[in-house]
C-alpha cells in the first residue's frame, strides 16, 4: 500500500465526514509525492464523490516547478497553478463539489486559514475547513528500510565529520571556525545542507544547551560541546559529542562519566513497545543517584527524518509507545551554569530487541 493509500485509509477511519484533507507542509509533501519545490499544496479526496470516482490526489504549484513537479512527483496529479497555489487548489474543491476538507492544524497560521477561507467564495466558508492533527507527520514516525539507509548514509557522514573536527580543535581558534570547518567538510563531502544551525558550545559556554556557534575562542582548558547534523537525500542526522581540552578536574570527569552512564541506560531501554516516559527515566535515573538530575534541564530525545524534530518525543510524562522502525535521539546533558555542560546524543533505530545504532563513533572520553 502506498504513503497516499495508507493515508486516505488512516483518515476515512478518523474522520469519515471529511472530504478532503489539503496539505501544505513541506515535508508532508515531499513525503507523500516525492516533490520537493517550496510551494506545494496537496489536495486528497477522502470520500463524497471525488473519492468515490478514485480521483487520485493533486498537488498544486507554480510555475517556477513545471519540469520539477512533473518530473518528481508520484501518486498524484500535478496541477500548475496560473495564480496563487492555495487558490487553485480552493477552486479545483468548488468544482468537484467537496463539502468539507480537513487541514492541518498544526502548520497552518491563522493568515493562511483566512486565505483558504476566502478563497472558498461561498456564505458556509467558515464551515468547510476543519482542523485536524498531523496525521502525516504521524504516519512519518515509523520509518521504512529505505528511509531508514538514508538516515544510516547520513549519520555516517556525520561520524567521519566528527573525526575530522577533532584535528582542528585548538586553544585561541573561534567557535565559528570550527563549526565553518565541519560544515564546509560536510558540504565537500556531499551533504545537502546541514540539519540545523551548528552547535560549537566551549568552556562556559557548554552550559548553553543551544549554544550555537560564537565568536568565542576555545579556551585553554575546558569542555567544547559538538551537536550537529547532515541531510543526505532529504533525510536528517543528528549527533552530540563532548571533549575536552587540557587536564580536567574530577568534577568534570566524574560528571561526564555520569551523563555518559546515563545515556547508554536510555540508548538500552530502546525498543518495540516501551514507553518515551520510560526511556526517559532510564537517563533521569541514573543522573539522579549521581546527584545532577537536577541539571539535567531538556528531552532525553526526540524522533527525525525529513525534519530534524518529529515525533515521538522522548520525555518525562510520554507515554506513547515506541514503535519498531522508528528513528529516534537520545542525548541526556547536564549543565551547570557558569561551569560547564556536557551532552552525548547518538541516533538510534527501535527494534523490537536491541536499538540499532546509527552513530557508533566513539563517545568514551577524550582529552585535547
Amino acid at each position: 500500500m502506498t504513503r497516499m493509500k495508507r493515508l486516505r485509509a488512516a483518515m476515512q477511519s478518523q474522520f469519515p465526514s471529511l472530504d478532503a484533507l489539503l496539505l501544505t507542509h513541506p515535508p508532508d509533501v515531499r513525503y507523500l509525492t516525492g516533490f520537493t519545490g517550496s510551494n506545494a499544496a496537496v489536495v486528497l479526496p477522502i470520500s463524497g464523490a471525488p473519492a468515490r470516482r478514485k480521483t487520485s490526489a493533486v498537488l498544486f504549484t507554480d510555475g517556477r516547478y513545471i519540469e520539477q513537479a512533473q518530473r518528481q512527483t508520484q501518486d498524484a496529479t500535478v496541477v500548475i497553478a496560473q495564480g496563487p497555489v492555495l487558490r487553485e487548489a480552493c477552486a479545483w474543491m468548488r468544482r468537484k463539489n467537496i463539502r468539507s476538507c480537513g487541514f492541518d492544524a498544526e502548520h497552518t497560521t491563522v493568515a493562511t486559514l483566512d486565505t483558504l477561507r476566502n478563497s472558498m467564495g461561498h456564505r458556509d466558508r467558515r464551515k468547510f475547513f476543519h482542523p485536524v492533527p498531523p496525521v502525516v507527520a504521524f504516519q512519518r514516525q515509523v520509518k521504512s528500510a529505505e528511509e531508514i539507509a538514508k538516515m544510516r548514509a547520513a549519520a555516517q557522514l556525520g561520524c567521519a565529520l566528527f573525526e575530522k573536527v577533532l584535528t582542528v580543535l585548538e586553544p585561541g581558534k573561534r567557535e565559528t571556525e570550527v563549526a565553518a570547518h565541519l560544515e564546509f567538510a560536510a558540504r565537500m563531502a556531499g551533504a545537502e545542507a546541514m540539519s540545523f544551525a551548528t552547535i560549537v558550545a566551549s568552556g562556559r559556554r557548554s552550559a548553553l544547551p543551544h549554544g550555537h556557534a560564537s565568536t568565542q575562542r576555545l579556551p585553554r582548558r575546558g569542555f567544547v560541546v559538538l551537536d550537529f547534523g547532515v541531510m543526505l537525500s532529504g533525510y536528517c542526522s543528528d549527533m552530540t559529542r563532548t571533549v575536552h581540552l587540557g587536564p580536567a578536574t574530577g568534577s568534570e570527569r566524574s560528571a561526564y562519566d555520569a551523563v555518559l552512564e546515563a545515556q547508554m541506560a536510555a540508548v538500552a531501554a530502546v525498543r518495540d513497545g516501551v514507553t518515551c516516559a520510560a526511556v526517559d527515566e532510564a537517563a533521569r535515573s541514573v543522573l539522579r543517584r549521581s546527584k545532577l538530575a537536577e541539571h539535567f534541564t531538556h528531552s532525553t530525545g526526540h524522533g527525525l527524518g525529513l525534519e530534524i524534530h518529529e515525533g515521538p518525543r522522548i520525555a518525562a510524562g510520554q507515554e506513547q509507545r515506541l514503535q519498531a522502525g522508528m528513528v529516534v535521539t537520545i542525548e541526556p546533558g547536564v549543565y551547570l551554569p557558569g561551569r560547564f555542560g556536557i551532552r552525548i546524543e547518538d541516533t538510534v533505530v527501535v527494534t523490537a530487541e536491541k536499538p540499532r545504532m546509527l552513530t557508533p563513533v566513539t563517545k568514551a572520553w577524550i582529552e585535547l
